[in-house]
């Protein structure tokens, strides 16, 4: 920015001179916390913290994004990240905190509770508690906006309720996402049935 300069009697008499950048940079090509960012109600925000990501939009060095077309998906990235974290899970799932209590559904000894067909779509991991008493639809929230992923596990539970639980059994859900969600925890707290957990990954480089 420029020097400061007081025009008297002007409807914005504090004044600084800026360079304005030539390109119009599209809220859709920002990162979601960016955008929220610049997108907040007042008349100043605060993007100091996005300081790296917006030199590269100015640099024209800023690196391919992934693009979603589902409009229910608010972080493709993250999208993509869980679609692995799901296969993590199945493949470690007696070193999770669910699988002390749970296995996955299984049908005449074969597993078969990833990707569990449904009347209301694939449910991510199906499980069922140790002592049979609780089926557990378990939905990783894939970077969708948070009403989306509890109106779906909902159904999917209504769909095991009536298809799968006999009558003894409960039906129980969890929804696992990257970081904590506002709307989710709001939407949940006249669900009790449905409990939230986040992940933390853990990345270390070791030299050999």
């Amino acid at each position: 920015p420029g020097d400061y300069e007081y025009h008297k009697g002007a409807t914005l008499p504090h004044r600084r001179r800026v360079n304005w950048y030539p390109k119009l940079i599209s809220r859709e090509e920002m990162s979601e916390p960016l955008r929220n960012s610049t997108g907040s109600i007042g008349t100043v925000s605060n993007i100091s913290k996005y300081a790296q990501e917006i030199e590269a939009f100015v640099s024209g060095s800023r690196p391919p994004s992934i693009i979603a077309t589902d409009e229910t998906i608010e972080d493709p990235s993250v999208f993509a990240l869980e679609k692995h974290l799901e296969d993590f899970l199945v493949q470690n799932w007696r070193h999770t905190e669910l699988g002390k209590h749970y296995d996955i559904y299984e049908e005449d000894g074969e597993i078969v509770g990833q990707q569990y067909p449904s009347d209301s779509g694939p449910i991510d991991i199906l499980a069922i508690s140790k002592d049979k008493k609780i089926i557990l639809v378990v939905e990783l929230k894939k970077g969708r906006i948070g009403d989306v992923v509890v109106g779906q596990i909902q159904r999917y539970m209504g769909y095991v309720k009536e298809e799968l639980a006999e009558k003894n059994q409960e039906v129980k859900g969890v929804i696992i996402a990257f970081e904590d969600d506002a709307k989710i925890h709001r939407a949940l707290s006249v669900a009790p049935n449905i409990d939230f957990y986040t992940y933390k990954i853990h990345f270390e480089l070791e030299k050999k």
